[in-house]
């Protein structure tokens, strides 16, 4: 029988993570633990030595970034997982730590810097206005903060150009789309160069305009299923295809970070399928593949951008990472980000696909227990989004689920994102209707291959699978044997009402896409796990952060509150320091410890003591 890997080792702290080159290559960074905390660590490129340069003990520090002065390493911060993010600096020199936005319930998020302005930084904060995001020219040497450009109330998100003037906005319009607007400079008018409605609106939006600021390149789904890559020139709005799939959208690019040239796009499809655009990097892609089978990403590369650092993600081993050397085609293998796994024997992550019950084709993953593939307890593992997607590679609570005698199935189902707009668009008012079928439908797949044992299913999953694993146990409660809901919405209407103020430009879309309370808070009602508490008739684990902004406390204390109330068996778990997700390891690995515990009583796998 295959060992069990420890909860430890596939949700406790990695032991390296996120390395990145200082910009004049001199130096790494990465992300490790000092005392089971997460920590930003710095040392010389090519040496073994490197020490912790913060001191975080409490949350740990997961976003990080190199100043372009090659002297201060910049990271987020929030507080309890409450997501108002704050903007702190190290200086590498002296030790120093700034906190750049010392503000009270204030969200910062970091808009643009460049190379050419190692001083500057342009970022956005909703000081002023709790619901909008103004932009904020930030002077590095002093930390004085100087308004660029003031949100008149429609503003969702903003465009620079590589001279870091605010020249683009996205302004959400009353339909659920957005307008692409934008301007010569600061002080001239706006004016609108792009309209995507509702159905495009999520899969079309700026990329970035080129070095010269005279075109700009998009993301654009118009008068096509699948968003292909436009350039348009900015004076006269003609657009050139660039490149383009029917069927799935354009999803990550490699950008040149000095001549903003676009030089590779992908599209995923069961992988990530690379086309290079940029003859000058063909050669050094070429020889990044064949250092490992899975599929790579370009995690970091120096201003001269002759050294770089790649990572891969695989279906059945940790990421491992990389340097290369552009010159002499030359990688040295930097870390792994969970070594411990190499021990252990893990599963595949096999591609699937089946038809819905309404003639759809819906894609998905499949992992299974690596000595058995028939009559198996099954967990559906239900992604959150809803607009977002499953990925093949290295997943940890697939591998969790197939090393405890699970086989894992989950499902891209209407309204996920990367398979076009007609796909997406689908799932428009279908939050525990037609997406929910198609979770359905794939447990009967699942059932008629012979791989699940129809008496052994949990649903299981966070954010919309949380909502999805609370329908399962509400709507379909016949099918599942068990639920596992984290951070799920349970009532829409409070949901929708309660959603964080500088989420208003997304309102109209919330609105369009799930419904509105004002006008259809009886249609909201009937989606809602809370309005079906009677049917629930199967075992329910819930989790909550107390400080989720997203999907309040509330989302999950009703819930309880109605199966208490009616004598309805239930665990539940509230994280008074936790947010949308549980970010300490201890958090986590007591969660996956009831968890597993919750599921071996229900489902018969195995269980980790």
């Amino acid at each position: 029988m295959v060992e069990l890997i420890p909860r430890t080792i596939l949700f406790g702290n990695p032991e390296r993570v996120s390395p990145q080159l200082s910009p004049d290559g001199k130096r790494l960074a990465f992300i490790a633990p000092v005392n089971n905390v997460l920590n930003v660590w710095v040392g010389e490129y090519g040496r073994e030595e490197f020490h912790a340069i913060t001191n975080d003990q409490d949350r740990g520090i997961r976003t990080y970034f190199w100043g372009e002065d090659n002297k201060h390493v910049f990271y987020s911060q929030d507080v309890g997982g409450n997501e108002n993010w704050r903007l702190y600096a190290v200086d590498l020199f002296t030790g120093e730590i700034r906190d750049f936005t010392p503000y009270e319930n204030v969200q910062v998020q970091v808009i643009e810097y460049n190379k050419h302005f190692p001083n500057d930084m342009l970022i956005g904060m909703n000081r002023e206005n709790e619901q909008l995001h103004d932009v904020y020219h930030l002077d590095i040497p002093t930390g004085k903060l100087t308004m660029r450009a003031k949100n008149p109330g429609t503003y969702a998100g903003w465009l620079t150009d590589s001279e870091l003037t605010v020249r683009g906005a996205m302004e959400a319009t009353p339909d659920g789309g957005f307008r692409l607007l934008l301007r010569k400079e600061e002080t001239a008018d706006w004016r609108i160069a792009v309209e995507w409605n509702q159905e495009d609106s999520l899969t079309s939006g700026p990329v970035c305009f080129s070095k010269d600021g005279q075109t700009l390149y998009l993301k654009d789904s118009r008068s096509v299923n699948a968003a292909r890559l436009l350039k348009m020139d900015v004076a006269t709005g003609k657009t050139i295809v660039v490149i383009e799939d029917p069927k799935y959208d354009v999803g990550a690019l490699i950008i040149h970070p000095d001549t903003y040239q676009i030089q590779a796009v992908s599209f995923t499809k069961s992988r990530d399928e690379w086309t290079i655009l940029d003859p000058s990097i063909e050669r050094d892609l070429s020889t990044v593949r064949k250092l490992h089978p899975g599929d790579f990403f370009l995690s970091s590369r120096d201003h001269s951008d002759r050294k770089w650092v790649v990572g891969f993600t695989a279906d059945n081993g940790p990421v491992p990472y990389y340097t290369f050397s552009r010159d002499d085609q030359r990688a040295t293998f930097l870390f792994d980000h969970r070594p411990e796994l190499r021990k252990y024997k893990l599963a595949s992550m096999e591609p699937i696909s089946f038809t819905s019950s309404d003639g759809k084709t819906i894609h998905g993953y499949i992992t299974f227990p690596r000595e058995q593939r028939s009559d198996l307890p099954m967990v559906l593992n239900v992604h959150g989004g809803p607009w977002h997607r499953d990925v093949w590679g290295f997943n940890p609570e697939a591998q969790w689920f197939a090393n405890r005698g699970y086989v894992c199935l989950q499902v891209n189902f209407r309204g996920s994102t990367g398979y076009g707009k007609d796909f997406l668009n689908a799932g428009d008012k279908e939050w525990g209707g037609k997406m929910h079928q198609d979770l359905v439908d794939s447990v009967h797949w699942a059932i008629d291959q012979g791989y699940a044992d129809r008496n052994r299913i949990a649903i299981y999953g966070g954010s919309y699978g949380g909502y999805a694993a609370l329908v399962g146990a509400t709507f379909t409660p016949d099918l599942f044997r068990c639920a596992v809901a984290i951070v799920g919405p349970s009532n829409l209407i409070t949901f929708i009402k309660s959603i964080p103020p500088y989420w208003s430009t997304y309102l109209a879309t919330l609105h369009k896409r799930v419904g509105n309370p004002e006008t259809e808070a009886e249609f909201l009602k009937s989606r809602s796990p809370l309005t079906h508490v009677n049917q629930i008739r199967i075992p329910m684990l819930i989790a909550q952060g107390a400080n989720d902004p997203r999907v309040k406390q509330a989302e999950s204390e009703q819930i309880v509150e109605a199966m208490k109330e009616k004598g309805i068996p239930h665990d539940y778990l509230l994280f008074p320091d936790e947010g949308h997700g549980f970010a300490k390891p201890d958090n986590r690995l007591r969660f996956y410890l009831a968890a597993e515990k919750f599921l071996a009583t229900h489902l018969g796998g195995r269980y980790e003591e």
